[in-house]
Order: C-alpha cells, then structure tokens, then sequence
C-alpha cells in the first residue's frame, strides 16, 4: 500500500522528513476493521510526534490520528460494522497512523460517518469533535442545564471550532471564544459563540470588556502557560479549568487553592491507550455527532485542503499547523 512516512526525526523544512514510500498492507486483529482511507486531516500531535519520536532503527514511522474511510474487511470478532461502511474516526497514538491506504483500527473507537459530509469534511473532525467532547462533558462535568459562562481559550482552532459549536448547540453556558485576528474572530462568531475577545490583551479586561464579570469553566487549548495567572483571575469561585495543550513551563497548582478552583486534563488517546472499560463511549460519542451534523446542528470544520495524501502536501500541512495561524482543520484527501 502507499503510504507516507519517516524514518528520523526532523523539521519539516527538511528533505526527508516526509516520505512516499510503499509498506505491507496491514492485517485486521479480531476487533480491527480495515479501513481503506480516503480521507486524513492533521492535528498538532501529528507535528509533536513528527519532531521528537523515532521508529526502531530501518522502520518507518506512520502519522496520522484522523481518517474518513470505507471498511474494506473485519476482524472476526468485530460486531458493530461490515465492510462497505462508512466509518470516521481519530485511532490509536500507540498504532500506525491513518497517512496510509489501509488502516487499521479497533472499532470502538470508529463512528459511522455523517451521511451529510464529503470524506473530506468529514476527515476534519473526529479527533476535535472527540477532544472537545470528552473536555466539555467529561472533564468539566458540563450538562444541559449547567449555568454559567465557558471561555475557550484558542477558539478558532480545530478543537474550538467543534467546541464552541458543541456549548452553544448543548449547553446553556454563555459561551466566550477568544481569537486574535479579524478573520478568526470572524470565523468564531458563525461558529455561534456568543462573545469573541482577544487572547493576545488581558483575558479579564477583555471579558470586562463585553459584560461578562467572570466566567465558572475555562477550556483552554494553547499557550497555557502564557495565559494561566489570567485565567485565574477570571474564573469564579470554585470555577473549573480545562486543558489539552503541553505548557512549557510547570503549571502552578497552589494558585487554584484560594477560589477552589480544580484542574482537569484531557487527552482523547486515553481510552485506547488504556483499553480502559468505557472505551466503546468513543464510537458512541462519534456516532451521536455524526447525528447532530446530519440534523445541521454541527458543522464540519474544514479550514484548508492541501490535495492528495503525499509526502509534498503533508509537509505544507504539518508547516501550516506549526505556524500557529490555522483556522479550522487542514484536510487531504485520496492518494
């Protein structure tokens, strides 16, 4: 099969750092189902492995955490789908990623993809859409009647673009997005937050700025760090904060103690990484997504498409991300 991988570490400037190359087609374990790839997107863990992990030594490595596809052939003790389906899904951080034509994946963690998206726009979400889920109902305990104010830190990014939708479609929060340029301040609002401020003035002005005094839950998914001593400050009493994103420096967990404020981490490989009991809730959660963008309550978060899955079009995606700028998700799509 096709595929695109590396074989060292390497800044994505560099020649190698990306490669066509051809690779054994994978075989299906008992709950796998192969899937034929037809669509990938990338995420910032794409550009972090690519930099710091290398594969045993003559291997390549393959990427990839996102995938829209047609299952192509099962594991015998599969149950939830055949081959024909269409499937969408984020995998598995300790397998060989989706940047392939087959891929193979457990199928608890696979969905049955929106009957409403291309493969491409499709591709965009899973991984966010399952991020900003897990943040928002099962780290920060959000549920329909939940009052309060969310502030997502990061807004118009590929988690915040599916977060914001997800608060404000679910949730009675008034939700907070914060974006620095006009377009992505722009992009934030169609996305239904109800305020956009600037993450690059103070948050609590900025919040003071558009008549929110404090808000109770935080999602912040970059720049942690930069911001921590801020969101404190504008987090109510007892106020939860949720985070995604690998701040720099060690965050200072003494200076939740004075407003009771509690601290939540999300990462969405835990439950396959674990095998962990509720594992199936990942093809629940995408199943019951992939509804709510048939209904037209959620939007796919497409932000560019660079082409065809190949090493030349990775390289601009994976430079595109690391810029910092990307608004919405960087899709590819056939090889």
């Amino acid at each position: 099969m096709k595929a695109v991988a590396y074989r060292q570490p390497l800044a994505i400037d560099a020649a190698e750092s990306l490669l066509d190359v051809t690779l054994p087609d994978p075989m299906p374990g008992p709950r796998d189902l192969r899937v034929r790839v037809q669509a990938i997107s990338v995420n910032p863990v794409d550009t972090k492995i690519r930099k710091r992990a290398a594969p045993p030594a003559g291997e390549f490595k393959v990427l990839g955490w996102d995938a829209a596809g047609i299952v192509e052939s099962v594991g015998p003790q599969v149950t939830l789908f055949k081959p024909g389906d269409r499937v969408w899904y984020a995998g598995d951080i300790t397998r060989p990623g989706s940047n392939a034509e087959l891929h193979c994946v457990d199928e608890r963690i696979v969905g049955r993809m929106p009957s409403s998206l291309s493969f491409a726009q499709a591709a965009a979400l899973p991984l966010t859409a399952i991020t900003a889920w897990e943040l928002l109902f099962d780290r920060l305990g959000v549920t329909p009647q939940t009052q309060g104010a969310l502030m997502i830190i990061g807004a118009a990014g590929g988690v915040g673009s599916i977060l914001t939708q997800l608060a404000r479609q679910l949730t009675s929060l008034t939700v907070v997005g914060t974006a620095s340029r006009p377009e992505t301040q722009a992009w934030v609002r169609e996305l239904g937050a109800h305020h956009v401020i600037d993450h690059s003035q103070p948050l609590l002005a900025e919040l003071q700025r558009v008549a929110v005094p404090s808000v109770t839950h935080v999602a912040s998914l970059t720049q942690t760090d930069r911001h921590y001593a801020e969101i404190i400050k504008s987090l109510a009493p007892q106020g939860r904060l949720g985070l995604i994103d690998d701040p720099a420096q060690p965050l200072d967990v003494m200076a939740l103690k004075g407003k009771s404020l509690s601290l939540h981490w999300e990462l969405m490989f835990t439950r396959s990484m674990f095998q962990t009991a509720d594992m199936h809730a990942q093809h629940e959660l995408l199943n019951r997504v992939a509804q709510l963008v048939d209904e037209g309550r959620l939007r796919s978060t497409l932000g560019e498409h660079f082409g065809a899955i190949s090493a030349a079009n990775l390289k601009r995606a994976h430079a595109y991300i690391e810029s910092g700028a990307a608004r919405g998700k960087a899709v590819l799509e056939g090889f």
